[in-house]
């Protein structure tokens, strides 16, 4: 079994890959890609990295894909799709959008088939327009990984053909002249886009409603793909769709609670997250340095400990917001140290009135939060203490969403009026931010051996990947059983016609033979 790689190991293979681009493709002066992606390549390891994860950290496999995806970023103009160089109409119409979480904590991205429409002359609008929804999310939650839902309610096949003709073109290896190949030509498309060009960023693919003329057909439709691509695909209905998505983060048609309507203005979500470098107006603006700019003036923390203990990590970025300053600005880092266990949130008022503030998390039974509401009055500050519980260990799939508002003075410090005021408070007034959780590496990590994992001394991030891939080789055994039962079967039928047919030649040859005697 592989041993899992080092945060060095990680670290040199990511200057390998940088020195072989530099050696093969002169990505410097060549101009060969974009200059701001040839400076993230040049700066960014988390860019790197997320291209050598994809490859399994194989530095010939990620050299190669790296070269394919930036030349194909230089081409489609990625680095300069903004929301005003969009067309509106998509816009309006929100064919895509982000929304909501599914129950493993992965961003919801919404597909609404039934509105697409198969017009050839707004090819790379549409893809523009794709790519704007997935390059705001690879910015703006580095790491996060994201679940694509298409909505193929209500939709026929002509919404389906054109899906899956402007996503799929250039890359079709059939022609587009059944709703088959399209229904291929669609995921093949999405699933190629996700490990060349955003790797690390899909973690399934669920197909909502596929209409019943194309269910057979689907059979046909898994031998043209990989298995990879399989185990990312999940068909659901309205009857099972709430095993992958909690009914909160459903539309009605779908058997949820959610009563969101898509509009625009405003994108939704924007109130979610710091905006894009390239638009620091949408939504707030990220530090990624303490500036000493929170300490310097007058300021009431409530400092939140754990048996007087202060936490050992200190945030070291600062998002600002409408309404709060708070740091971290992305993400929560976690290790395996005791004093790695702790981290700090801290929150401060930047309003002039009153602000009520809630922390939220995906994994309640994991962490403790304290205090986890409260107020602050005009210039007050809070340091709010995030610790796991117990022996839970923190994982990069856990969020946190923290929730602002402003209050009236006379409903400041009072806990049951709060409560209310979280009730009745419309959702357009809440300011909410999401963080992120970074799991670092032990400095020591001990090298697995397999008489370990059988005594149950590896690791718990070794084992659940070891099961992972045996679930995937054993889901791999099971599609290759069906297909041999399948082909038995047909050969049952083919013998039993065969020998029915020798029978009855036999019984007309007997029969005719004693007729002539």
């Amino acid at each position: 079994m592989d041993l899992p790689e080092t945060q060095e190991s990680i670290q040199k293979k990511i200057e390998e890959t940088r020195e072989s681009l530099r050696s093969e493709y002169d990505p410097e002066s060549s101009g060969r890609y974009d200059i701001a992606d040839v400076r993230r390549l040049r700066e960014d390891d988390g860019f790197v990295s997320r291209y050598l994860e994809g490859k399994h950290h194989v530095v010939g496999d990620a050299v190669k894909v790296i070269d394919e995806s930036l030349r194909w970023r230089k081409e489609l103009g990625v680095n300069d799709i903004t929301e005003s160089g969009l067309q509106r109409a998509f816009l309006e119409a929100g064919m895509h959008y982000f929304r909501g979480y599914d129950k493993e904590g992965h961003k919801l991205f919404w597909f609404r088939v039934k509105i697409q429409s198969k017009d050839g002359r707004t090819l790379r609008d549409k893809k523009r327009y794709l790519v704007f929804w997935l390059e705001r999310l690879s910015r703006q939650e580095p790491g996060a990984l994201l679940t694509a839902v298409f909505d193929m309610s209500e939709s026929g096949l002509g919404n389906v053909t054109a899906a899956s003709y402007f996503l799929f073109t250039p890359y079709r290896r059939l022609p587009l002249t059944s709703c088959l190949h399209h229904i291929d030509a669609c995921l093949w498309f999405l699933i190629h886009c996700f490990q060349v060009y955003y790797p690390c960023l899909l973690a399934k693919i669920l197909i909502f409603e596929l209409p019943w003329i194309m269910t057979a057909a689907w059979k046909m439709v898994k031998t043209w793909l990989g298995p990879d691509a399989v185990d990312k695909l999940q068909f659901v209905t309205r009857a099972d769709v709430q095993t992958h998505v909690a009914a909160d983060h459903l539309p009605a048609h779908m058997g949820g609670t959610d009563a969101f309507e898509y509009s625009y203005p405003p994108l939704p979500e924007d109130h979610f997250q710091a905006a894009m470098s390239e638009s620091p107006s949408q939504g707030g603006t990220v530090h990624t340095e303490d500036t000493g700019e929170r300490e310097s003036r007058p300021r009431k923390v409530c400092l939140a400990e754990e048996g007087g203990v202060k936490p050992a990590r200190r945030p070291t970025s600062t998002f600002k917001g409408s309404l709060l300053r708070l740091s971290p600005a992305v993400e929560l880092i976690f290790g395996q140290s005791d004093g790695d266990r702790r981290c700090v949130i801290v929150l401060d008022n930047v309003t002039k009135n009153p602000v009520a503030y809630k922390v939220r998390t995906t994994a309640p039974d994991k962490y403790r939060v304290k205090p986890s509401s409260g107020s602050l009055e005009p210039g007050a500050g809070v340091d709010i203490l995030v610790s796991l519980h117990g022996g839970s260990q923190a994982s990069p799939q856990d969020r946190f969403l923290l929730m602002a508002a402003e209050m009236e003075a006379a409903v400041a410090g009072d806990n049951q009026d709060l409560a209310q005021l979280w009730k009745e408070i419309p959702k357009d007034k809440v300011m909410e931010h999401r963080l992120q959780c970074k799991v670092l590496p032990d400095v020591n990590p001990a090298h697995v051996q397999t008489g370990n994992l059988a005594n149950g001394t590896a690791g718990q991030q070794d084992t659940h990947t070891m099961l992972l891939k045996l679930l995937a080789g054993t889901m791999r055994l099971e599609q290759k059983v069906d297909r041999c039962l399948w082909t038995e079967k047909v050969l049952i039928v083919l013998v039993t016609v065969l020998a029915a047919i020798l029978s009855r030649y036999l019984y007309t040859q007997h029969t005719g033979l004693w007729l002539f005697l």
